[in-house]
């Protein structure tokens, strides 16, 4: 319950017809307006109702009340929705992971599209030359990195609860299996249930990150070989007895996963048992292998990131006289694809970190010779910062959800210098829609670009992630 909501339980048994859905899949319906409101010009109030579709017709019961709107859940589904889904995932409803399972996957794709082209068109003003086809892919046992609570409070007495938390909650959900979560994963969370159990510090643990690699050589006769590499990163507040140890190795062998420990930050996370392995995964059309530590920044979804990188390599139409920026490069995700087409790429990150890991990478690969990195702060950026990187004909955005606000800025500014530094097309992937139409609203309107298109990639399955790519062409310079 959120600060300033009124709890009530009210049950409403006139029928109503829900009319649209919200990003955290709440059916919205709207009451017919009282002779108050209609004399005001006032439409009625708004009630959010968990668990209604579009176009159904539902009786509710109100949760919370304000004076404009009120929040319900679903009584009864009178008339359901043709592309009403039955959940897969017994925690749905309780779980906050996927709040959309409820929703048959084609309607999940339409609606996010609309929630792209909607911001592009209300914040910036813009409407695409081209909307791309969307970008999807397997629905489940697609989440390949997770971070998982572990909480020693349940009202099943002695119960370690390890998993996601409850929808807008501090609450951990009692989850005994994740259907997005790789299968071999999903079993592993009662396990490990039993395992922080038997620990002396299981008060202690509060977090369990999760990363799963690509197979150390896929076709091996070896089956340890041939089959994913399972990654698990203990948070331990408190140092392990020997007892400790021992059940963690043990556990280790049991269900050949890797165990790390992180005792401080996220520099304190290190490999325990075994002291090595290899956690990679690859980009076969571009011959790359891209290895990776559990606590780096990587895509969750490892097959649509394939389809991300090979698409993004297509708009930014790279030419083997090219010189690419790839700003905010990560370990070198899209950098050393680009690398196997261009004349040189720079990466560019800003933590130190990172571009240590995407050298690595580079060295990994052989690309050396034409891949290199820099550390620089994207969130502090100026027409001189621009200016040491360089000219390069083709730009690659890959920002966090704050967008890149301050390098469209600087872009605008050389615009209006009529300087031949900005690039003359711009390939932006983007993890948030609206960070994403502001910076659209700069570009197109201040620095001198074009939408030319923009579509989603349904990274996420089952949630309210939106996850989009935009290509920009530049126009004349003024």
């Amino acid at each position: 319950m959120r600060r300033g909501d009124k709890p009530v339980n009210i049950e409403v048994t006139v029928p109503i017809q829900v009319d649209a859905l919200d990003l955290d899949a709440q059916g919205i319906a709207r009451l017919v307006p009282n002779e108050e409101e209609t004399s005001q010009g006032q439409s009625g109030k708004v009630i959010f109702i968990k668990g209604a579709l579009p176009t159904e017709l539902v009786t509710y019961t109100i949760t919370s009340e304000k004076a404009r709107f009120s929040k319900a859940k679903v009584r009864e589904i009178l008339k359901p929705a043709v592309f009403r889904a039955e959940p897969k995932c017994k925690s749905f409803g309780v779980c906050g992971g996927c709040t959309m399972q409820h929703l048959d996957i084609r309607a999940q794709v339409a609606m996010k599209q609309r929630v792209l082209e909607d911001d592009l068109q209300h914040i910036a003003k813009v409407k695409p030359l081209e909307i791309l086809r969307p970008m999807g892919g397997p629905a489940w046992e697609y989440r390949h990195r997770a971070r998982l609570s572990a909480v020693n409070r349940s009202i099943k007495k002695g119960t370690v609860l390890i998993g996601f938390h409850e929808g807008k909650s501090g609450y951990v959900a009692d989850m005994l299996a994740c259907e997005i979560l790789p299968k071999q994963v999903s079993d592993l969370l009662p396990e490990m249930r039993k395992l922080v159990m038997g620990l002396s510090i299981v008060d202690r643990m509060p977090q369990i990150e999760i990363a799963v690699g690509e197979p150390e050589e896929p076709g091996s006769d070896d089956p340890k070989k041939a089959k994913p590499v399972t990654a698990l990163v203990f948070r331990n507040l408190l140092p392990l007895t020997t007892a400790d140890e021992a059940l963690l190795k043990a556990f280790a062998d049991e269900h050949q996963v890797w165990i790390w420990l992180q005792a401080k930050g996220i520099e304190t996370v290190a490999p325990f048992y075994p002291e090595t392995g290899k956690l990679c995964y690859r980009l076969p059309e571009f011959e790359i292998e891209m290895p990776f530590k559990p606590a780096d920044f990587t895509q969750v979804n490892h097959m649509m990131n394939r389809v991300l990188v090979s698409r993004a390599m297509r708009l930014l139409d790279v030419k083997n006289t090219d010189r690419i920026l790839d700003l905010f490069c990560g370990i070198g995700n899209f950098t050393l694809p680009l690398a196997r087409k261009a004349k040189a790429v720079l990466g560019i990150e800003g933590l130190a970190s990172l571009t240590t890991r995407a050298t690595e990478n580079a060295e990994h690969n052989g690309l050396t010779d034409k891949a290199s990195f820099m550390q620089s702060d994207l969130f502090e950026v100026t027409t001189e910062t621009v200016a040491s990187w360089g000219k390069a004909e083709r730009w690659l955005m890959d920002p966090p959800r704050e967008g890149a606000m301050e390098i469209c800025k600087a872009l605008a500014q050389l615009h209006a210098q009529a300087s031949d530094l900005p690039p003359e097309r711009i390939v932006y992937v983007s993890c948030n829609p609206k960070t994403l139409a502001r910076d659209v609203e700069i570009l197109c309107h201040h620095a001198g670009y074009t939408l030319s298109s923009a579509g989603i990639i349904n990274m996420f399955p089952h949630t309210s992630h939106v996850e989009s790519i935009a290509v920009f062409n530049r126009l004349t310079p003024p």
